[in-house]
């Protein structure tokens, strides 16, 4: 059965079950940091799909005092949850939280960067192809659209490697093989080679691979090639 994340048990426990179940998951967000340090300006106007529990933008709105951040999330429970992590660092109100898809905003002020952080796959395979267009309608000319997901397993060692390193993580083997069994309720992963097809497809003419860790790799997306 797929994860209800409008249930607040499991809101309330997403920030600990989600460093046992992604490896490298700290690493990963120092990786994206680095990457908007060194494409955005000083005043960048960033949207996240999927607030989360709001770890993510927590950290942005620290590292970047002067950016401002529309936020959607389609759980009510997320989006509270995300609210109140970042009020101590959105004193000046620079998030405008919605409640809803990216897709309503296409038509509005375009974003310097575009974050897609876990949340890609689980978008249906059937609407991927809307979902990444409808972030790249929203980036400006310069702007970059940075995604992370599982990717699909190419053998049975892939499978058993990931579930090594979320019991070394922590999980047990009952909650590891739970994992397992649920990601084809959650799960809508895609090859390397369907990720870059759906991207270019898309209408983004650069698409870089910036970092895989077992069966999760990192991309970044601009409308131009370099």
């Amino acid at each position: 059965m797929a994860k209800d994340f409008n249930n607040q048990q499991v809101v309330d426990g997403y920030d600990q079950h989600i460093r046992k179940l992604i490896p490298g998951y700290e690493v990963v967000h120092l990786q994206i940091l680095a990457i908007l340090k060194a494409h955005l300006h000083t005043h960048a106007n960033i949207l996240i799909i999927g607030a989360g529990t709001g770890y993510e933008l927590g950290y942005l709105l620290q590292q970047f005092p002067q950016c401002r951040f529309t936020v959607t999330e389609l759980s009510t429970a997320m989006l509270e949850k995300a609210k109140n992590y970042v009020a101590p660092w959105n004193l000046d109100e620079r998030v405008h939280f919605i409640l809803g898809q990216h897709t309503q905003l296409i038509n509005q002020p375009k974003f310097d960067a575009v974050l897609s952080i876990l949340v890609t796959h689980f978008v249906p395979f059937d609407q991927k192809q809307c979902f990444l267009h409808s972030a790249q309608q929203c980036l400006s000319a310069t702007g970059i659209f940075l995604t992370f997901d599982l990717m699909q397993f190419e053998s049975v060692s892939q499978s058993n490697g990931l579930k090594q390193i979320c019991e070394l993580n922590g999980l047990s083997k009952q909650q590891t093989q739970a994992m397992l069994s649920r990601m084809q309720d959650d799960f809508f992963p895609l090859t390397e080679i369907q990720t870059r097809n759906f991207l270019q497809q898309a209408g983004f003419g650069y698409v870089e691979r910036f970092c895989q860790i077992l069966t999760y790799q990192g991309y970044i997306a601009r409308l131009k090639t370099e």
